[in-house]
């Protein structure tokens, strides 16, 4: 794990920027988002890869890369939602119709 994080921070630091412009970005509209039933399908689906990952059914090559995957959503991820909280923060609400 830490050979991926060394070998690969350049491409982590990307995901992390990149989650981070898109939270700050994704407040600020409001489109539909995904139903229940396909939320409900991508949850099972990371979470079948995450077991595959750590019980290492994937061998060799393409274990490496969705080892490396993971760890690539998963740092996207953080970053979506530090750039949300901060704009939360920094930025003041909308204002009311007075």
């Amino acid at each position: 794990m830490m050979f991926l994080a060394t070998f690969h921070w350049g491409w982590l630091v990307a995901a992390l920027l990149l989650g981070f412009a898109m939270g700050w970005v994704a407040v600020v509209h409001r489109g539909n988002g995904v139903s229940r039933s396909l939320a409900g399908w991508l949850g099972a689906l990371v979470a079948l890869l995450l077991a595959a990952s750590l019980m290492h059914i994937v061998p060799g090559r393409f274990g490496y890369w969705l080892d490396l995957g993971l760890i690539i959503f998963a740092v996207y991820l953080v970053g979506c939602g530090l750039g949300s909280w901060l704009r939360d923060r920094v930025l003041p609400g909308p204002v009311g119709a007075s």
